[in-house]
Order: C-alpha cells, then structure tokens, then sequence
C-alpha cells in the first residue's frame, strides 16, 4: 500500500480495496459495507453517504491545510472508526489509512501505543478506547498523543 503513491487514498474504491487485501484471507465478505446495526457505527443504511462526506471532507482539509498532517490523518481515523464501514477490522483498517495519509505527507508511521496489540484486551486497548472515547466528545488530545506514543 505505501508503494502505491497514485492511487487516490480518499476514494471509496480504495477504502473498500485497502480492507478487502487486509482480510481477503480471514473473510469473505472483506470489502463489503456492514449490511446490520452494531453497537458502535452510524446505521448502515447510512455508511455509504457518510463515508463518501468523510472522504470529500479530508480531501478538502488536506488540500487547504486545516491541521497539521498528525492532526487530520487521526481525525479522519477517528471518524473512519465511528463510522464503522464493515463488519470487523475497521480499527485496524482506519490505523492504516491513517498511516498512509500521514506517510503522504512525507512524516513518519503513527505507533499507536508502541507496537502493542490493539485487539487483544490490556492496557494499550484501554488507552486507545479511551483516546477515542474522548474524541467523540471533541477532545482530540488523548488520541494525538496515544497515535504517536
């Protein structure tokens, strides 16, 4: 994916790419939009409309600058994260575009807590969850620095 400088990161098709080459293994259904309600995510009647406003959005930040790079590449992670696309793996999907955004930029890969698994229950998950729980409330200081710790 960081070899692929032409392809356009704020396309849906990529999205939908990027998640189908991470789980193509594991899932059948990689790449395909949640077609049920979770207990975390916009309804998924929904996540189409608000993917293609998130991706359009940051497109425009980028291109005028709004934020820093860290700060729009963890935004647009967040708000992938809320949006919660697919039915699993979004968190570790949103990570990697968040990634790619931010190699784009010419800075170095977020750590995300150091390199600690994310998906298994522990302190790092903790502080993740937390980091965006504060995000949701608009309070992006926790997962700024939890990206980059």
């Amino acid at each position: 994916m960081f070899r692929q400088k032409s392809r356009d990161l704020f396309d849906e098709g990529f999205v939908r790419d990027l998640h189908k080459k991470m789980y193509d293994r594991t899932w059948k259904w990689a790449g395909t939009f949640r077609t049920s309600n979770k207990n975390i995510g916009v309804d998924w009647t929904q996540v189409a409309v608000r993917l293609r406003t998130l991706l359009d959005n940051t497109r425009y930040q980028v291109d005028q600058s709004v934020f820093p790079a860290d700060e729009l590449a963890v935004r647009f992670h967040h708000q992938m994260v809320w949006i919660h696309a697919f039915p699993n793996g979004n968190g570790r999907h949103a990570r990697l575009m968040a990634d790619a955004m931010i190699r784009r930029a010419d800075r170095p890969r977020f750590t995300w807590g150091g390199g600690s698994s994310l998906v298994t229950s522990g302190n790092p998950r903790a502080r993740y969850l937390n980091a965006l729980r504060a995000a949701d409330q608009g309070e992006f200081d926790m997962i700024n620095t939890f990206a980059r710790s």
